[in-house]
């Protein structure tokens, strides 16, 4: 059955998830107003509400966590949301840099049970196009032990795993310069003076050294071995 929550609930939750998905510090009130784009008041009010439903634990002035039940609600969202970027990459020729806005429409327009024929439809994928880890309908998490780039010591060799969505114009530049994920790349050296990162990129029948800017550096996540193995399950609770 389609959830009862709002549309705004919703949002707020899966919000609030993805903070803390990449990193242990929780969101605070001011975070999730400037993530959502609304005025602090309105998020205060919002957040009295997903209290009130049994969705967050938080007291004034302090951080706002997710109860099990809000993570319960998140990680349905969440699993929605990927579902339908993969979607629309895989089967209607979206690139990865469009996907998420329009995601975000559909999410809350779809049944429970289009959302299970869409993941059977797929294959139950274990990432989106970016690299988040899709949870499955049980609410467990595939685990992904990856680091940033910008965290990596010269001579760290691995495979791309992830990419941040959050800014379409990174995605756009690093599709031109042919990187996306599975790539290849050894960190070479960080060139003096704040300098950019130097990697070298694997292209199969050849290499390139490639300067990355820290704010590339910063979202682009990646891990040992390859892809896609010792992905583990983390569980939803």
């Amino acid at each position: 059955m389609k959830s009862q929550l709002s549309s705004s609930t919703e949002d707020y939750v899966k919000t609030i998830y993805a903070f803390t998905e990449w990193q242990d510090a929780p969101i605070t009130s001011s975070q999730l107003a400037a993530r959502l784009g609304v005025a602090n008041s309105s998020v205060s009010e919002m957040v009295r509400k997903l209290k009130d439903l049994g969705l967050v634990d938080h007291r004034p002035y302090g951080a706002v966590r997710l109860t099990q039940e809000g993570r319960r609600v998140a990680l349905t969202m969440v699993r929605r949301h990927r579902l339908l970027e993969t979607f629309l990459v895989s089967e209607l020729g979206y690139s990865w840099d469009e996907v998420h806005v329009e995601a975000e429409l559909l999410e809350h327009a779809v049944s429970d049970l289009f959302v299970e024929r869409l993941a059977a439809k797929l294959g139950n994928p274990a990432r989106d196009p970016h690299g988040d880890p899709i949870p499955t309908a049980e609410g467990t998490v595939p685990r992904i032990d990856a680091h940033r780039l910008s965290e990596l010591d010269p001579g760290h060799t691995g495979r791309i795993a992830r990419i941040s969505d959050e800014n379409p114009d990174l995605l756009r530049y690093l599709a031109q310069e042919r990187i996306s994920l599975d790539t290849d790349v050894t960190v070479v050296r960080r060139k003096p003076f704040g300098g950019p990162l130097v990697v070298r990129i694997d292209e199969g029948d050849g290499s390139r050294d490639f300067d990355v800017a820290d704010e590339v550096a910063g979202a682009v996540w990646v891990r040992n071995g390859p892809p896609h193995a010792g992905c583990a399950l983390e569980p939803g609770s």
